[in-house]
């Protein structure tokens, strides 16, 4: 059985929208896209490579789908670690919109997100990974199916635009696993989950 990673980079206030472009996401009037793109350097370079050795397969959101379809199948070099496997390995698109996928080696998970997932889980041999995808990433977080959490945090706040963990999120406990900080300031942090959070007090008698 797989295990299912998410890459999500954050701002310091949370919000994952339009990372990376002005036009790549202004959905809601967001018009802040592009945030991250100040902050790269070989340090992250060197983690995106990292991540990029790994992946079994990859399983995308719909609106992440289509960023990504619309500009990696036309990066053709061999040696770059992310157009080479994102071009080669098998890639799932969770959607119930979207009609068709021309991105060779995709498939779309047309049904219900939780089974459809569990599935892919199961029948995978190696790490399925997910890049952005903030929505999908909520709704299968609420069934503990994301078992690693890589989150990219960028030293910017915006005060608007969709967070990955809004308000209504499954209570949830983490192990902190790895940490890292790039030259240009991006906190890179890795967590495993650990299951229901425990409470306490500091009160004593």
């Amino acid at each position: 059985m797989g295990k299912l990673s998410l890459t999500q980079f954050l701002t310091l206030d949370g919000v994952c929208q339009a990372p990376g472009g002005p036009d790549e996401d202004t959905s809601d009037g967001f018009d802040l896209g592009g945030w991250t793109v100040p902050y790269w350097d070989e340090d992250f370079g060197r983690f995106i490579t990292e991540v990029f050795d790994r992946p079994a397969a990859f399983l995308l959101g719909r609106r992440t789908y289509e960023i990504f379809a619309g500009y990696w199948p036309g990066m053709t070099d061999p040696a770059d670690p992310v157009a080479s496997k994102l071009n080669s390995l098998p890639k799932y698109v969770a959607s119930t919109t979207l009609g068709k996928a021309d991105w060779a080696g995709t498939t779309i998970l047309g049904g219900d997100v939780v089974k459809e997932v569990t599935a892919l889980k199961e029948r995978t041999d190696g790490e399925l990974q997910m890049h952005g995808s903030g929505g999908l990433a909520r709704s299968l977080m609420a069934h503990d199916l994301i078992d690693t959490l890589h989150l990219l945090v960028f030293p910017v706040v915006l005060g608007r635009g969709r967070r990955l963990f809004a308000d209504g999120a499954e209570p949830t406990a983490f192990r902190h696993a790895d940490a890292r900080t790039t030259g240009a300031g991006v906190a890179i942090h890795t967590y495993e989950l650990a299951g229901r959070p425990e409470y306490g007090t500091y009160e004593t008698d």
